[in-house]
């Protein structure tokens, strides 16, 4: 399959027909407790993200964004209020089936790739099948490194490549299992201007193609890429 084709077949994917909100949160709170002491970390959040969007969540250090995204990741539990991702209220599952929920619905994109040293490109693309049933998997993940023009290192080691292409890499696997959230924790933060605006103009071309973005960063510059910024400041939205 070339080029062309293997972008359309990542959009054909992507624009399933829902209304249903991918991202719909109302009156979370979040608290840290320690030896009696208690940090209220998020408070009173209420966000929605409609499939197909490019969001935002921009904060500095300590807002809380953080937080937010483990949440919104289902990396972390919340104590108070409702949270749905893709119509599923993420608190009704157990800590299996949210995992696996996650797998299935969400790609994540990190500052520092995460990527396994010991496995090839291609390797590391295929891992979420190995979690998530994908058909063809060897096939998609050859699709989506070609679409990110980097099929040609598909045999090499991270170690080889650069930090651009790590995070191609990166992008790809969070790809894999077509998920309905790209969810991207500052993911130009270990690379330098240039590269940082070509990665996230791949994110923009994955928006164009139908996919819904939420990237998570301190920087206002990084966060105007996304068609919409939600500011939040000592654990609350605020714009």
């Amino acid at each position: 399959m070339d080029k062309k084709s293997a972008t359309t077949q990542i959009k054909t994917n992507s624009l399933k027909a829902s209304t249903t909100p991918v991202i719909e949160i109302s009156g979370l709170d979040k608290w840290y407790r320690n030896d009696g002491l208690e940090f209220h970390a998020l408070e009173n959040i209420t966000i929605q993200v409609s499939k197909g969007e490019f969001v935002a969540i921009v904060g500095p250090s300590g807002s809380g964004k953080s937080t937010l995204m483990n949440i919104i990741g289902c990396l972390d539990r919340y104590d108070k209020g409702t949270y749905k991702l893709s119509g599923q209220d993420v608190s009704k599952l157990s800590d299996i089936e949210l995992a696996h929920y996650r797998g299935k619905v969400i790609g994540f994109v990190f500052q520092s790739f995460n990527l396994l040293e010991r496995y090839t490109v291609l390797d590391n693309v295929l891992l979420p099948s190995f979690y998530v049933p994908v058909e063809k998997p060897r096939e998609r993940a050859l699709e989506l490194l070609k679409m990110l023009d980097i099929a040609d290192k598909a045999n090499n080691l991270p170690s080889q490549i650069s930090g651009g292409q790590k995070q191609r890499v990166a992008i790809a696997r969070s790809l894999m299992t077509d998920p309905d959230l790209l969810l991207a924790d500052e993911p130009t933060g270990n690379l330098d201007s240039k590269t940082g605006k070509v990665v996230l103009e791949i994110f923009n071309k994955l928006h164009e193609m139908g996919k819904t973005v939420l990237l998570i960063t301190h920087d206002v510059a990084i966060a105007g890429y996304a068609h919409r910024q939600i500011n939040i400041l000592d654990g609350a939205i605020v714009k």
